[in-house]
């Protein structure tokens, strides 16, 4: 009698398998699966905090190069903010001075045995280099450490994926993760690599890795439509605000952009003391009186050495910049590398295309400088920058006053005649106008004001034949020059800070 196979109902005959689409973690946050027996890598979450309860522990190494060396700040000083707000314990850190990186692994054979070293003695199991490494690098490195390697650029991504909450900013994060991992995908196939040559005897690996590459490039094509539908809504909503004045904000990540936002339109969003901890824009209704309104907006804060993919990814996300009528800089004039994050905000707005846009030099958080050299040589150094602190509001009032400034110069100066019987003309323009002047009489009212163009059409379809509008000129001079710092108003005296 042949035995019968008794089948096990409660247990799922799928269990175990996963598709490719699985594997290759294609749903943004997924994890990367390597098959069986190796080590399971993540791109989206490399730390693996999905799932895990601890914190790796992490050491830090890095090339300093000559031109890189800073007389402020220690090397890996920032890489290790980053590290902690990805969720890592640094066990330690090791810096090499270098003339030039080494082609095979960037630091030098040498110092990665150094790095092997240090890591087995203080029992970390991730290793994380301050510079950018090609695939073949951090192979060899990972190679000769037995341990986990990823670079700069795949901690900061690992960071936006993490505080990614719309959707927009999750495509345009899983689409650089996606692009930054399409060289290095032959990392995750190593067990199925021929075992010896020949012809007609080529590996399965290899079939596999270019099955996994056109399933990446696929999911990159389709994420870039999806961006791209993304940018273009953008530029309608951009339309459709009209001539509406628009101010964004710009700055270095964790410089009090978001908290300066609260100050200026009276919200309570949420802001905290760690890198990047806003991805998604916000824009509120910047009310300085009548007839003075504005659109202020947050955007996402650059670092040095960013990737590029990011740039790329996040370009619908900065068309808020590239089309703001004003930048307001932010700058932690509290931090000792505060020049340094000013040349990478730059670098970035050229970049991007933003660099010419007017824009205004914020030194924020001056209530924390203790140093009254640093606060000087920042004075001199950058002449026409305001001083002010988001969290206790100091030099704010200034810098409401240097926003109105930027909106007169696109005013036009106007002198308006009506009739008596014109009182929603009247109303208009001092609802729509910043009244200079006006007289009374018999006949009507002639008012001098400073106007935004855009408001001269309807007040024009209200006059009729019965008033006359005669334009001036320019309310003022420009207050901003394209691209340059813009000094305060000769009326505004600049706060001081106590030594």
């Amino acid at each position: 009698m042949p035995l019968r196979r008794f089948r096990n109902r409660n247990v799922d005959p799928n269990r175990g398998r996963t598709s490719r689409e699985e594997r290759l973690g294609i749903e943004h946050g997924r994890r990367y699966r390597r098959p069986p027996g190796t080590e399971p890598e993540r791109i989206g979450d490399p730390f693996g905090r999905e799932g895990r309860s601890h914190r790796e522990r992490a050491v830090l190494f890095g090339a300093v190069f000559p031109e890189e060396q800073s007389p402020h700040e220690a090397p890996l000083t920032e890489l290790e903010r980053l590290a902690e707000t990805a969720g890592a314990l640094v066990a330690s850190k090791l810096t090499q001075r270098r003339e030039q990186p080494h082609s095979s692994t960037f630091v030098g054979p040498g110092f990665v045995e150094t790095v092997r070293e240090c890591a087995e003695r203080t029992a970390a199991d991730l290793l994380i280099a301050d510079n950018e490494l090609s695939p073949s690098q951090a192979f060899n490195i990972e190679k000769r450490a037995g341990r986990r390697v990823i670079d700069r650029a795949e901690l900061i991504l690992d960071i936006f994926a993490a505080h990614a909450r719309s959707r927009e900013a999750k495509t345009a994060v899983e689409l650089a993760q996606l692009e930054y991992a399409l060289p290095r995908l032959k990392r995750l196939w190593t067990h199925l690599e021929r075992q010896r040559g020949g012809i007609g005897l080529r590996g399965p690996g290899e079939a596999q890795i270019e099955t996994d590459r056109r399933l990446v490039k696929k999911r990159i094509a389709e994420l870039r439509r999806v961006l791209k539908q993304i940018q273009e809504r953008k530029q309608r909503e951009l339309k459709a605000r009209g001539e509406i004045f628009t101010v964004a904000l710009v700055g270095y990540t964790n410089a009090g952009k978001s908290t300066l936002l609260n100050a200026l339109c009276g919200l309570e969003q949420k802001t905290a003391d760690q890198l990047f901890a806003t991805l998604d824009t916000k824009t509120a209704l910047l009310d300085l009186g009548r007839p003075f309104r504005a659109l202020l907006t947050d955007t996402v804060g650059f670092i040095q050495k960013i990737p590029h993919h990011l740039i790329a990814s996040f370009h619908a996300t900065l068309a808020e910049v590239k089309e703001a009528d004003l930048l307001l800089h932010v700058v932690d004039a509290s931090h000792p590398e505060a020049e340094r994050h000013i040349e990478a905000v730059l670098e970035v707005l050229q970049q991007i295309g933003a660099a010419e846009r007017p824009r205004l030099l914020l030194f924020n958080k001056v209530d924390l400088l203790a140093d009254a050299m640093h606060l000087a040589h920042l004075r001199r150094r950058f002449p026409g920058a305001l001083e002010i602190s988001a969290r206790t509001g100091a030099g704010l009032e200034i810098l409401r006053e240097c926003v109105i400034a930027a909106m007169r110069a696109r005013m036009q100066r106007v002198r308006v005649e009506l009739p008596v019987a014109a009182g929603a003309a009247i109303a208009y323009v001092h609802q729509h106008a910043e009244v200079i002047e006006e007289h009374y009489d018999e006949r009507g009212a002639v008012i001098e004001a400073r106007i935004e163009p855009r408001d001269l059409g309807p007040l024009e379809g209200m006059l009729g034949e019965s008033g006359r509008i005669e334009v001036l000129g320019p309310a003022v001079p420009p207050a901003l020059a394209p691209g340059e710092l813009a000094p305060p108003p000769a009326t505004a005296a600049m706060p001081t800070t106590p030594a």
